[in-house]
């Protein structure tokens, strides 16, 4: 399916997305892109459709072709004060708010968002495999988180973040019960499936 350049008929049509939301370890991450209306590229598809090597083929054509672009992370500590959902929609507006283009309109990947400014936006079930300015903030919220991952996997190599970017794997799972949780650990999570089962 080709994906469509525009939602709106404004110009400045920005499309966000975030990456990291079931994760157990590390930030939630989004960015936010405005591409020019004439933007084509075969490649670029939602993240996940894509492979890694694909993913970093991309970032810097988007990066370079965007008419403007900006990626925000929201850490652990305010994920588990102010909740995912929450912290994936004010990643959404941070990114959002540091593009160095106002948009017009803003369209946002999912069901879940809070109006930013007066900005008119639509929430688009899928949206990153339908529009292409939701793929390239898929693509970039990715690989920036990413490689902040493989970044704090130096500091703590037996989780293996390398590898999961703190997904709930068995793995991951695995070294929770083994070595206990991290800074980068989010609290409020049900890190461990034994926290569901009362001691009686």
């Amino acid at each position: 399916m080709t994906l469509k350049n525009q939602y709106s008929t404004f110009t400045l049509e920005c499309g966000t997305d975030e990456a990291g939301r079931g994760c157990l370890a590390g930030p939630v991450t989004a960015a936010a892109v405005i591409l020019p209306t004439s933007f084509k590229n075969t490649l670029l598809n939602d993240s996940k459709q894509l492979s890694e090597k694909k993913r970093t083929k991309l970032k810097p054509i988007i990066e370079d072709t965007s008419v403007s672009f900006a990626v925000q992370h929201i850490y652990e500590s305010e994920i588990d004060t102010i909740n995912i959902l929450n912290a994936s929609i004010k990643a959404m507006h941070g990114a959002i708010s540091e593009l160095k283009s106002t948009p017009e309109y803003i369209i946002v990947d999912g069901n879940k968002f809070k109006p930013f400014k007066n900005i008119p936006h639509t929430t688009i079930i899928k949206g990153d495999s339908k529009y292409l300015s939701i793929a390239a903030a898929s693509v970039l919220a990715k690989t920036y988180r990413d490689s902040y991952m493989e970044k704090i996997h130096e500091e703590f190599p037996m989780y293996n973040w390398k590898q999961n970017k703190g997904y709930p794997t068995k793995e991951h799972r695995a070294a929770i019960k083994k070595y206990g949780i991290t800074k980068y650990h989010r609290k409020s999570f049900r890190l461990l499936p034994e926290q569901y089962q009362l001691d009686i």
